[in-house]
């Protein structure tokens, strides 16, 4: 025992895995347990270092070189993936304006992206952006950042002139991601939004440097497009030992470029993930309680233009809203 720990922490291998594993407890409801493997003062450092990078990613320019097919290909696909030690699965999307951003139905409390896709008539869906959740264990209803659907911004948690991070598309189905001010997002003529980070794909090229970098092992979510103008929509399953522990963000990279990716961007991960095709849930979500109930998800339609996303938030002072009410409706 004393040998691991010498190796564990005074060499530069176990010292590299004592940070994935901090790295990987950061992002989960037990980031506390982290100080007990790289002390309080450096489990902060870190935090403030990761938040920094992911801020400076997405200030990173896009050159928005995707050019769309004039006749679209209506085709939505999924297949499995898999690296050494995740499985998951890749949703590809071949025509962009497909995809809507699509709110809880129900007032005061976030929805199962099951029920979400059963409930619109959806074809495929996956989770959506960031929102407020106390404890981890939150009730899905109040984001964090913007919404965005249909053109409209739906909720917006600062000033017009703030930049927040998102992940969405344009009227011309042309992804867009990183840091922009929602005024800014209106000009530019976005129609689907959520909050979210990093933007780790830009022109090709990936911004996470090395495994390391990563932000832990999870399960993780991202969205990204191709140049002919197709969504890829990556769900990787993460903390279930002898199936799949999950996956870095340098991971999901490599596995992005790969398949193509021009842009790429993080989406909400953990017990959140979830890829829903045909009314079935694809993937193995890791929460041993089930779907999670959410505010948002990417939702793919054949008749995008007759979903109707009305603002869920209207009349609700959401400021003082109380996020750690549990959810009372029973959902598919």
């Amino acid at each position: 025992m004393s040998g691991f720990a010498m190796w564990f922490y005074f060499t530069a291998s176990g010292t590299e895995l004592r940070y994935m594993i901090a790295d990987t407890l950061i992002t989960t409801q037990h980031r506390d347990y982290a100080k007990f493997l790289i002390g309080q003062d450096e489990m902060n450092r870190r935090v403030e270092d990761y938040l920094a990078q992911f801020d400076a990613m997405g200030s990173e320019k896009d050159n928005h070189n995707v050019f769309p097919a004039t006749q679209p290909n209506n085709t939505v696909s999924v297949e499995p993936v898999s690296g050494n030690k995740f499985k998951g699965y890749l949703l590809t999307v071949h025509n962009p304006k497909m995809i809507r951003v699509v709110t809880t139905g129900i007032v005061g409390q976030g929805e199962q992206i099951l029920s979400m896709v059963k409930r619109t008539g959806a074809i495929a869906g996956v989770n959506g952006g960031a929102f407020d959740d106390p404890n981890y264990d939150g009730n899905g209803f109040k984001p964090s950042g913007i919404v965005m659907s249909g053109g409209k911004l739906l909720y917006n948690d600062s000033g017009m002139e703030d930049p927040v991070n998102v992940v969405g598309l344009d009227r011309n189905g042309v992804m867009i991601a990183g840091k922009y001010k929602p005024s800014e997002l209106l000009k530019m003529g976005v129609t689907e939004a959520v909050s979210f980070s990093p933007k780790f794909i830009v022109n090709g090229k990936g911004l996470i440097k090395n495994e390391a970098e990563g932000w832990g092992i999870a399960p993780r979510t991202c969205m990204a497009q191709t140049r002919d103008g197709s969504i890829l929509f990556l769900v990787i399953d993460g903390r279930q030992p002898g199936y799949s522990i999950g996956a870095t963000l340098y991971d999901a990279q490599k596995l992005l470029l790969e398949k193509g990716a021009l842009t790429a961007a993080n989406l909400d991960g953990g017990s959140s993930s979830l890829l829903v095709k045909n009314n079935e849930v694809v993937n193995r979500p890791s929460s041993s309680y089930g779907m999670r109930y959410l505010p948002t998800a990417f939702l793919v339609f054949e008749k995008p233009d007759k979903v109707k996303v009305p603002n869920i938030w209207s009349g609700i002072d959401m400021q003082h809203f109380n996020s750690s009410h549990k959810p009372f409706a029973n959902q598919p």
